[in-house]
């Protein structure tokens, strides 16, 4: 008995913090979406591995890629 009640309490406390991160990874991820267009410059579209495409004003490749040009 004393096992059973331990293993509740347990999954109900999972599942509550569960609930919890899954509120606030929505919430980032809502505000993340609305945010302002991202630019980034020559020197930070290679120091993140890309190559900065001048005529067409994009990163392409590394951890910038599809990012407009500023």
């Amino acid at each position: 008995m004393r096992i059973r009640r331990i293993l509740a309490a347990v999954i109900a406390t999972a599942a509550l913090a569960g609930l919890g991160l899954t509120g606030a990874a929505t919430a980032t991820a809502a505000t993340t979406a609305k945010g302002a267009p991202s630019y980034v410059t020559p020197s930070q579209c290679t120091q993140g591995g890309g190559t900065a495409d001048l005529m067409a004003n994009l990163c392409k490749g590394g951890t910038h890629n599809g990012e407009k040009i500023d």
